[in-house]
């Protein structure tokens, strides 16, 4: 395996001061001129961040492979689209957060079964992804009837954001919670609020950051690729139901997917590593059928596809 930076490792910097003066330009100013100030910050990025830059690139050129009638490719320009396309879903995170996003700004699909499912008095564990824009389905929590919304966080700095979120909009039912492995007392934690009915969120395209080894190799835009065997094993835990939850920038709205994933996940010892193997690759295939409705909005910036050492 190339000697790559763990993604984990690229974030944590300057976030909470930089998240306060972004949230402060964005209610003072208004989108189109924080665009002013982002976009050249972005395009700085782009520029001095050679393994961003090239991560971009190689997901491109991937995709021009495995889906050539996208017509991208992995050149500078496309990549160059590719983070405007995230500087913009960087302004869409602020409008999130600061509880400005109104229910005329989004679609979605799937939202009353999943209301349906929690009106059974228990609450469901959801998986996302870095996949268009996972934080304006915080708007969900501003909605009568809808359950309180737990999501789980790398950042260190869960706690922190909360406050800056409750500064902006108190009314808000959606909390951070800090997790980088799901300890005995994570799983009791999340259990507690399955129990209470209230939703579970977690990213599940990105690997662990402490422990290597609780990853599958599945197929991904046609390459090996490792996910992630952490939500399954939370899931496991929870014995809930399990939901997909993407949200895409379309057409000047947010449409926001929410689907059934398995009823519940289960685990006999003799198959555990072949039952999360093929649990890694549905939600794989699910991922990449929404990264092919929107391609440059899948937002990881490091090599994604890196592979065990035994597996080169």
């Amino acid at each position: 395996m190339k000697n790559s930076t763990h993604w984990a490792q690229m974030e944590e910097r300057g976030v909470i001061w930089g998240m306060r003066f972004l949230l402060q330009t964005y209610l003072l100013l208004g989108r189109s001129l924080l665009q002013v100030f982002l976009y050249p910050v972005v395009i700085y990025y782009w520029l001095i961040n050679k393994p961003a830059r090239h991560a971009s690139q190689d997901y491109l050129n991937r995709l021009a492979v495995f889906a050539p009638s996208l017509n991208i490719n992995g050149s500078l320009l496309w990549s160059y689209r590719h983070f405007i396309c995230f500087a913009n879903a960087m302004i869409d995170k602020l409008a999130a957060w600061s509880g400005t996003l109104s229910p005329s700004d989004v679609m979605y699909f799937g939202r009353n079964e999943l209301l349906a499912e929690t009106g059974k008095g228990r609450g469901v564990l959801l998986l996302g992804a870095h996949l268009g824009n996972l934080e304006v389905c915080r708007i969900i929590a501003d909605f009568d009837n809808t359950p309180p919304i737990n999501v789980l966080v790398h950042t260190k700095h869960a706690q922190k954001f909360n406050t800056v979120l409750r500064q902006t909009n108190n009314k808000s039912d959606f909390n951070l919670i800090q997790v980088t492995e799901i300890t005995a007392a994570t799983a009791q934690l999340l259990s507690d609020k399955i129990e209470a009915g209230e939703l579970v969120v977690m990213a599940a395209d990105r690997t662990p950051v402490n422990n290597q080894q609780r990853v599958s190799k599945v197929s991904f835009l046609g390459s090996d690729a490792m996910f992630p065997q952490g939500p399954f094993i939370l899931a496991g835990l929870l014995k809930c139901p399990v939901y997909t939850l993407l949200c895409l920038k379309q057409q000047d709205k947010f449409a926001i997917y929410i689907e059934s994933f398995c009823e519940q996940v289960s685990f006999q010892r003799k198959n555990r590593e072949e039952s999360m193997q093929k649990l890694a690759q549905r939600f794989a295939e699910r991922l990449q059928s929404y990264c092919l409705k929107e391609p440059l909005q899948w937002f990881n910036f490091f090599d994604f596809w890196q592979v065990a050492p035994n597996d080169e």
